[in-house]
C-alpha cells in the first residue's frame, strides 16, 4: 500500500471521529476507564506475585533428626534427602545454632531460653528447600517416613493456606482484567458499528467504483487504533502519578522486610507500554469485530 493512501486512511479515520462527537467520548471515556481499572489491577497482580515468591522463597523444611543418629546416619540421611529430584538444598543446623535463632526470634522474652545453653535439649536439623515451592508439603511428607527423622516442621497450616491465598488472587486478578477488557471492546465495536450503519450508502458506492476489501476496512481499522490510543493517555498518566506516590511513601518502610514492592523504574514504563498497546489491541479487535460482523465486504 502506497504512502499517500495510508495518509488519506488516516485523515478518513480521524475524520471519522470527528464527526461522531458524543459517540467517540463515550467510547473513548469507555477505554479510559476500563484501561485504568486494568492499570491498577495489573500493579497490584504484578506486585502480589513479587511478594508471593519472596514468601514462597522464605518457605522451607526443617527436618529435626534423631538424637540417637550418629555421624554415619546423619550423612546417610542428608544424601537420601538430596537424591529427591524436588529438592534444591540441604543446609545442616547444628542444635546449637537452632537455640540462637530460639532466643532471637523471641526478643526480651529470649533470656529465659539462656538457661538451656549448658544442656541443650534441641535436635541438630536440616534446612531444605525445594526447586518449586509448591512441592513443599509433599517433600515434607516424604522425609517424614525416612529413618533417623525425628520430626518435620515446615508451617503446614501456613504454608497451604499461603498457597491457596495467592492462587485465589491471581485467578481474580486475571478474570477481572478479562472481563473489563471485553467490556470495552464491546463499547468500541459499538461506537464503529454506527459509524458503518451510518456510511453504508457512502460503503456501497466505493464497492462500486471498484473499492477493494482492504481499501474499505482501513479507515475503520485505524478508527479502532486512535480510540484505543486516546483512551490510554488518562490511564498512563494517572498510574504512574498514583505509583510514584504510594512507592515514595510505602517502599522505605519494607527496606527491612522481606516483602517490597516492584521499583518504579523500570515497572512503570513497562506498565506504561502494556497499557498503550492494550489500548491498541482494544481498538483494532473491537473494530474488527464490528467490520466482520456489519461490513459484508
Amino acid at each position: 500500500m502506497k504512502i499517500r493512501t495510508i495518509g488519506r486512511h488516516a485523515k478518513e479515520s480521524l475524520k471519522n471521529i470527528v464527526r461522531n462527537g458524543w459517540m467517540t467520548f463515550a467510547s473513548v471515556s469507555a477505554v479510559t476507564v476500563t484501561l485504568l481499572l486494568v492499570g491498577v489491577f495489573y500493579i497490584l497482580l504484578m506486585n502480589l506475585n513479587e511478594v508471593a515468591k519472596s514468601v514462597e522463597n522464605d518457605v522451607q523444611i526443617k527436618v529435626l533428626i534423631d538424637t540417637t543418629a550418629d555421624q554415619k546416619q546423619q550423612d546417610l540421611l542428608e544424601k537420601e534427602i538430596k537424591s529427591m529430584k524436588e529438592v534444591s538444598t540441604v543446609t545442616f543446623s547444628t542444635k546449637e545454632n537452632e537455640l540462637d535463632q530460639l532466643i532471637n526470634s523471641m526478643g526480651e522474652d529470649g533470656a529465659i531460653f539462656k538457661l538451656y545453653e549448658q544442656e541443650n535439649p534441641l535436635n541438630d536439623a536440616f534446612i531444605v528447600k525445594t526447586k518449586n515451592p509448591e512441592d513443599t508439603k509433599m517433600v515434607a511428607e516424604r522425609i517424614v517416613k525416612l529413618q533417623n527423622v525425628y520430626d518435620v516442621n515446615y508451617g503446614k497450616d501456613v504454608v497451604d493456606k499461603l498457597f491457596k491465598v495467592i492462587n485465589a488472587s491471581r485467578n481474580v486478578g486475571i478474570i477481572l482484567i478479562v472481563g473489563l477488557l471485553f467490556t470495552a471492546i464491546f463499547l468500541i465495536s459499538n461506537t464503529i458499528k454506527i459509524t458503518i450503519v451510518a456510511r453504508r450508502r457512502e460503503i456501497e458506492i466505493m464497492r462500486l467504483v471498484g473499492a477493494t476489501n482492504g481499501f474499505i476496512r482501513w479507515p475503520f481499522f485505524l478508527e479502532g487504533l486512535w480510540l484505543g490510543i486516546l483512551g490510554s493517555v488518562v490511564p498512563i498518566v494517572s498510574i504512574a502519578t498514583l505509583y510514584k506516590y504510594v512507592y515514595d511513601l510505602v517502599a522505605p518502610s519494607l527496606q527491612n522486610h522481606f516483602i517490597n514492592l516492584l521499583e518504579y523504574n523500570p515497572f512503570i514504563f513497562q506498565t506504561s507500554g502494556f497499557i498503550l498497546l492494550l489500548g491498541c489491541l482494544i481498538g483494532i479487535w473491537g473494530s474488527t469485530m464490528s467490520i466482520r460482523k456489519f461490513l459484508r465486504v
